[in-house]
Parts: structure tokens; C-alpha cells; sequence
């Protein structure tokens, strides 16, 4: 199934939006109970954590939520590139707003080491529209799935890195743990989405199994700073 299709219409359609809803939600909940810990800080890598969720609560608005538009219009027979304009936006905001959202966990955990101006996240939201408008341009969106796991990867091995040299104590309570549940978490849908020949009882796992990881980051995140 080409990665268009799959993207806009699972095999378990009516999961999908169920666990969409969640990660929209959970995501919404991150981003706004961080607020008052950001403001009383003004620590940049929270700022950078909180905008990730928010670009994650785009994304999955766009993957599940405006295809289902597209199904309720029985779209679901011409999705092509060239023919069903709103299936390509569809695909456009989703790519860009994930990729967007992994960029920020970069830098919330990587920001000491970039030498930041007042362009920098501008030139990456441009960087970030152009390489999702050429991907869908020349059908091939192998090219922005790279650079996730490339992204996501550093973010893997930083994590693991830091979280190493923690104490046993402070290793639970830790927020690398929800880096870690957050790489698991890609890793797992990129692979429902390339992974050839997943059934319907495969992607329902999958989703169920996502589900469980947001809402165990929701649990972790709150339990910290409480719903502000």
C-alpha cells in the first residue's frame, strides 16, 4: 500500500481516529500544563519539549481526523498524488508538522550546543516545508522518513547517553524516560506505516500499544507538574 494510503486510510479506520483523539489529547495537556513551568523558568529546553507536543497534536490532526473527511466524501477511491488536492495538503501538514515536532525534541535536549539567533527555528520550518513539498513532488517520502530516524535516532542516543549518567534513584523519576517512550513510540508507528503486509490485527496492536505509551507520558508529565 503506498505510503499515501496508508496514511489516510488505515486498515482499522475507526481505531485510528480513537487513537489519534488520544494522542491529540495528551498532547494538548502536555503543552498547556508545562506553561506555568516554563513561564516561572524560561528554561529553553521546556519551551522546545512543549512545542513538540503541540506539533505532534498538529500532525495527528492532519493524519486521521481531515481523512476522515476524505472517507465520509468516498474519496477513498481516487487518493493519488495528482488528482485529490486535499489528500496532498492532508499529507503535506502531517509530514511537516511530525518532522517539525521531532526537530524540537532535538533541541530541547541539544540546545547548549547550537549557538541559537532569532533565525534559527525560522530556517528550520523552512528547511522543514521545502523537504516535505519536494518529497510529495517527486513521490517519494522515503526522504523525510530518513531524516525522522535520523533525528529521532540522536535523540535516542543523547537520551541514553545522560540518562546512563544518572543515579539508580533519580533514573525512575527521570524525564529521559519519556524520550524513551517517545522514540518507541515513532519507531513503532514508522513501522506499521513501512512495514509491508500489516493486517488489521497488526495495526490495532500497534495503535494499542501507542495509546498506552502517550498516556503513560501524560501520567509521567502530570504527575510532575500537575494540570495547570
Amino acid at each position: 500500500m503506498a505510503v499515501t494510503e496508508q496514511v489516510l486510510f488505515p486498515n482499522t479506520f475507526g481505531i485510528e481516529l480513537i487513537y489519534s483523539f488520544v494522542i491529540i489529547f495528551c498532547s494538548l495537556i502536555i503543552y498547556f500544563s508545562t506553561k506555568k513551568m516554563y513561564n516561572i523558568s524560561k528554561y529553553p529546553g521546556i519551551k522546545y519539549f512543549r512545542e513538540s507536543f503541540l506539533f505532534f497534536a498538529i500532525a495527528y490532526f492532519f493524519k486521521s481526523f481531515i481523512s476522515f473527511l476524505l472517507f465520509i466524501f468516498q474519496f477513498h477511491e481516487v487518493v493519488e498524488f495528482s488528482s485529490v488536492f486535499l489528500g496532498v495538503i492532508t499529507l503535506f501538514f502531517f509530514m511537516y508538522a511530525s518532522t517539525m515536532a521531532i526537530f524540537y525534541l532535538v533541541y530541547s535536549i541539544a540546545w547548549k550546543n547550537f549557538r541559537e539567533s532569532s533565525y534559527t527555528i525560522p530556517l528550520i520550518h523552512v528547511f522543514v516545508l521545502i523537504i516535505s513539498a519536494f518529497s510529495i513532488f517527486v513521490r517519494e517520502a522515503g526522504m523525510l522518513i530518513i531524516l525522522q530516524i535520523l533525528l529521532f535516532s540522536f535523540v535516542a542516543f543523547r537520551n541514553f547517553s545522560s540518562y546512563r549518567k544518572l543515579g539508580k534513584k533519580k533514573r525512575a523519576s527521570s524525564i529521559y524516560i519519556i524520550y524513551l517512550l517517545l522514540f518507541i513510540f515513532w519507531m513503532l508507528n514508522l513501522a506499521d506505516l513501512l512495514v509491508a503486509g500489516f493486517g488489521a490485527v497488526i495495526e490495532l496492536l500497534v495503535s494499542m500499544a501507542s495509546i498506552g505509551i502517550f498516556l503513560l507520558i501524560l501520567y509521567k508529565v502530570t504527575k510532575n507538574v500537575g494540570f495547570n
